[in-house]
């Protein structure tokens, strides 16, 4: 875990979160099979969710977001915006923009939507994401982004966290990750956040199981995790699509 570096990388997918422990409870199975396929995926958190009621310092909860990247495989990158008090602004939209043209996503995961009864920084942190989708590749403004080149990111799917009400049901696409075989790490992840979820919150990861496995169900998996896509999902090849790694052509 890390600052931005400097130099340009290429990512697979990068997931954005307001907090360390967002992107683990909303995707921590999905990003884990991806790495596990070989794909080059980052976690970046807007803040480093400090102060907190239990945590006793931003070094203590930093440090457990790292354990969790770990265990997911992932890299894990922590932005400087300020927990409770992140606002769509301009300078966080420029923040998250220059982050995105240096790690240069294919795919990026955030936020779908609000998080009623839960911290405001949730939907904050969805309009900052879409705003930096577009500043990364808009031209002739490079003096806001270091100078750096532009970079179209090619697909934006959005998430939910896995304890709140589904409000993603008006966008067109929808589509759901097998994370069975990743279901585990995904809760080992979200463990490694002990000041967030002592022994009297534990309840909390009994439902993100349980929505684990509902998501699953619904797509045929013993567990899943589904995002939803603002565009409609397209596919050059139907039963392709249909039974993924299953699909062997005739002859």
């Amino acid at each position: 875990m890390s600052a931005i570096p400097s130099e340009t990388q290429s990512y697979d997918v990068v997931a954005v979160g307001a907090h360390p422990d967002d992107v683990e409870i909303a995707c921590g199975g999905t990003l884990a099979s991806l790495s596990d396929q070989g794909l080059r995926v980052a976690i970046v958190d807007l803040t480093d969710g400090e102060p907190t009621p239990l945590s006793p310092s931003p070094e203590v909860r930093l440090a457990e977001a790292k354990r969790a990247a770990e265990t997911l495989g992932v890299d894990r990158f922590v932005l400087e915006l300020p927990n409770r008090r992140l606002f769509d602004t301009f300078e966080a939209r420029c923040t998250l923009a220059i982050a995105f043209r240096k790690l240069r996503p294919r795919v990026v995961i955030g936020f779908g939507g609000k998080t009623p009864l839960a911290s405001p920084d949730h939907w904050q942190a969805m309009q900052i994401t879409d705003a930096a989708v577009f500043y990364a590749r808009l031209t002739k403004w490079e003096g806001h982004f270091e100078g750096l080149p532009v970079h179209t990111i090619s697909k934006q799917l959005y998430f939910r966290l896995a304890f709140e009400p589904d409000q993603l049901d008006a966008y067109p696409g929808k589509i759901t990750q097998d994370i069975s075989a990743t279901l585990e790490r995904k809760m080992a992840a979200i463990l490694c956040y002990e000041t967030q979820f002592p022994p009297h919150k534990r309840q909390v990861l009994e439902r993100v199981r349980a929505a684990a496995i509902l998501a699953g169900a619904e797509a045929g998996f013993e567990a899943g995790e589904s995002f939803v896509s603002p565009r409609a999902i397209g596919t050059p090849n139907l039963v392709q699509s249909l039974f993924a790694q299953d699909y062997h052509p005739r002859t």
